[in-house]
């Protein structure tokens, strides 16, 4: 191969590179947000709102972070990081809570954290300084002033920092009370009250139920007296008549007392 068809093909990637480099097309940061529930920037807890947001900000209080605002329902707080003597870091955390809307019980956590940079930038200045006795003299005096700028400004998107996170607040959260037994002391027998005998015929619970009054005995029944029969004369021959005594009336029938009816339970 000769040193002009060298050149040649070189020339033709070149080319060709070319025209694929104008060919493709930026794609706008904005067309990565699918706005899908991934569960990076969140997590539910059994808790209260105001519950899971005491946890968030006791676990950010724990890794030296430092609240600028707290609330029931939100807390934020930052942290800063120096990488190097010309370049700072700082992490600003953002979590809201907000209550189950099917459960007051129950909550969801939103958290999400922003990363500062600053960079430290130098900038020169120039002054001139007069000097009346030698006449008008000017001296340039320079000097430089140093200052912190922010140059760049990023959400954290790594799912094992909002994991770790979310791990150390379900730490913090609010134990349930244990509920203390009673002991309950057994209440004293009531005192037996003796229900009334129910007649079943039983001998044993005839005589020891109370006797019957006996009834009165009814009044004698008057028995007419008996009628006077006329004695037949007695004639006697031989001694004439005498009178003969008329004989002699039955006693009266007395009667006899009624029997006491038995008793009845």
């Amino acid at each position: 191969m000769t040193r002009s068809s060298v050149f040649g093909a070189l020339g033709l990637a070149l080319v060709l590179a070319g025209v694929t480099g104008c060919s493709s097309k930026k794609t706008a940061i904005y067309e990565h947000e699918n706005f899908d529930d991934s569960g990076t920037f969140s997590r539910s807890f059994p808790v209260t709102d105001a519950g899971s947001c005491e946890a968030a900000r006791r676990a950010l209080l724990s890794q030296g972070y430092i609240i600028t605002s707290s609330g029931a329902n939100q807390v934020t707080g930052n942290k800063s990081f120096q990488q190097n003597s010309e370049n700072h870091l700082q992490i600003s955390f953002n979590v809201t809570c907000a209550p189950d809307v099917s459960d007051e019980q129950r909550s969801t956590m939103f958290a999400n954290a922003l990363q500062d940079r600053y960079s430290l930038k130098k900038s020169n200045t120039s002054a001139s300084l007069g000097v009346g006795v030698l006449g008008s003299v000017s001296m340039p005096i320079g000097s430089s002033d140093d200052s912190m700028v922010k140059v760049a400004s990023e959400t954290v998107t790594a799912a094992q920092f909002y994991d770790r996170y979310f791990a150390l607040v379900e730490s913090y959260l609010p134990k349930p009370k244990k509920v203390s037994k009673v002991k309950v002391e057994p209440e004293a027998p009531a005192p037996k009250v003796e229900k009334p005998a129910v007649d079943l015929g039983l001998p044993e619970q005839a005589a020891a139920a109370p006797a019957a009054v006996p009834a009165a005995a009814p009044a004698p029944a008057a028995v007419a007296p008996a009628a006077e029969v006329p004695a037949a004369p007695v004639v006697n021959d031989s001694q004439g008549s005498q009178p003969v005594a008329p004989p002699a009336e039955p006693a009266p029938i007395q009667a006899q007392p009624a029997e006491a009816p038995p008793a009845t339970l």
